[in-house]
């Protein structure tokens, strides 16, 4: 399906599962790796959801994930949904050095391939962590896309390689590179909101606080941002919960009663990057690209 003229929306999944409280927590408490098992429960109600609704979304999973849940990863793909290269265990990229980050997109990439035989075309960090390197990695890996980065709220971009930065010097604005970003925003996530974390995260807002600025972000951009693209990040073991199931099942009959068009990430990407190729994009966007920035 084309992208609407108005605004396309992507209702994104991080099938984290157990591997965010191993990977990220560091958890060693039975207990709290337990909730990521909870995903595991929530993803055929929300399958079931999402086919109500006729809506195809994207599924973000960590290898880890997919050996330790491959029935769901290959229901999640039989019925149409994109799989997204998501880390092995949710580990941090900029805590490894250029091996180790090299070894976890190997590592996610064989898992995925094993499991559903799929080599994805889109990379969503675990955390939306980068290090100074992850983005070179992805163009060498072949990927067409990330989601990850917030340098705009609705609008694709082309990353840039070479940034620099320091305390006392201007900022130095790399190459742009053939690689999207669909830009994600904490404020988008249910992971903060709801989610609570002894010491980490407060979240348990309620759901009709979060629906309130959910649907607030989504009409500003559905008014104002014509061929943009709306993104909420979910995890299913977070929005997978009773009265927030309720919330994301409103909020889908809000969305479609605007007509937008409901797309993986993926098919976004290949109509955009028809209409926006990398050279014709960095003449269009010197604030994007730092064309005009005082550099020394």
């Amino acid at each position: 399906m084309e992208p609407s003229d108005k605004l396309s929306c992507a209702i994104t999944f991080d099938f984290d599962a157990m591997s965010s409280w191993i990977g990220s927590v560091r958890s060693d408490n039975p207990s709290m790796i337990s909730r990521g098992e909870f995903g595991a429960v929530a993803i055929p109600r929300i399958l079931d959801l999402l086919d109500r609704h006729k809506v195809r979304s994207s599924f973000a999973v960590p290898g880890h994930t997919a050996y330790a849940y491959p029935d769901l990863v290959q229901e999640i793909h039989r019925r149409g949904h994109e799989i997204v290269h998501h880390g092995w265990v949710h580990e941090n990229p900029a805590e490894f050095d250029e091996a180790g980050e090299r070894n976890i997109l190997e590592k996610g990439l064989e898992a995925l391939d094993r499991v559903v035989g799929v080599r994805p075309e889109g990379y969503r960090s675990p955390a939306w962590d980068f290090s100074k390197r992850t983005v070179d990695l992805l163009l060498e890996y072949g990927f067409s896309y990330d989601s990850s980065c917030m340098g705009h709220d609705t609008y694709p971009y082309y990353l840039r390689t070479g940034d620099k930065w320091s305390l006392d010097a201007p900022y130095h604005f790399g190459e742009p590179i053939d690689l999207v970003e669909l830009p994600v925003t904490w404020s988008l996530d249910d992971f903060p909101v709801s989610e609570f974390v002894l010491g980490m995260n407060q979240g348990l807002m309620a759901a009709s606080a979060i629906e309130e600025n959910w649907r607030g972000d989504f009409d500003y951009a559905y008014a104002h941002c014509p061929g943009g693209i709306f993104i909420l990040t979910l995890h299913p073991q977070t929005i997978g919960r009773g009265n927030r199931m309720l919330l994301l099942e409103r909020l889908l009959e809000h969305f479609s009663q605007s007509g937008v068009c409901f797309q993986p990430m993926k098919e976004y990407v290949t109509h955009w990057r028809a209409a926006n190729s990398l050279e014709e994009w960095v003449k269009k966007n010197p604030i994007a690209t730092g064309t005009n920035a005082i550099t020394r």
